[in-house]
């Protein structure tokens, strides 16, 4: 009988089948619904009550640096994947976008305008006087901002000149349909 209600107590639960040991945990929870006391053949040990009251462990939650909350801890592991590299192009790239991944995230959490200079600061800082910033005038004027602002205004102007064909051929065909249908008109008429 037992053996049934596990069984029905999967189908109820098809989700536990995708954790470790989930006939463990049915027969468990058979066990608590028959309130401690079952007497049957069971191919696992049932939990006594204190293992059941104990509490778990409190988690620990990660602590992000004090007012640099809202950067997130993936702008913490750039920057100390920043500082692993070798200096060289690579690593002024990474500086650079790690930069301009800091300056959205300060003003979507601020809702404000921040200048570069704060960024930089807080970028040194952050990365305990490893990184500077010092040698950019602004994050607009470094290399990635106008590679791919040349590169998305080059495909904007693409896509503006092929949407502007595309017009000009629909309403050529619109002339040329509506010159055949008067053309015809007026043959039907004679």
């Amino acid at each position: 009988m037992a053996m049934a209600i596990i069984d029905f107590m999967g189908q109820r639960n098809p989700q536990l089948r995708d954790e470790d040991n989930y006939k463990h945990k049915l027969w468990d929870h058979l066990y608590i619904l028959a309130e401690y006391d079952l007497d049957v053949d069971s191919p696992y040990p049932f939990p006594t009550m204190e293992q059941l009251a104990e509490k778990p462990k409190r988690m620990e939650y990660p602590k992000l640096q004090g007012d640099f909350k809202f950067y997130g801890k993936s702008i913490l592991q750039l920057i100390e994947k920043a500082i692993e590299l070798e200096e060289g192009d690579e690593k002024e790239a990474l500086i650079e976008v790690i930069a301009n991944n800091m300056k959205k995230s300060y003003n979507v959490y601020n809702k404000e305008h921040v200048t570069d200079d704060v960024i930089f600061r807080h970028l040194k800082e952050l990365s305990e006087n490893r990184l500077d910033l010092t040698g950019i005038d602004s994050l607009e004027k470094s290399k990635i901002y106008y590679s791919s602002n040349t590169n998305r205004s080059n495909s904007n102007n693409n896509n503006n000149n092929r949407s502007n064909n595309n017009r000009n051929n629909q309403a050529n065909n619109k002339r040329r349909h509506n010159n055949n249908n008067t053309n015809s008109n007026h043959k039907n008429r004679k």
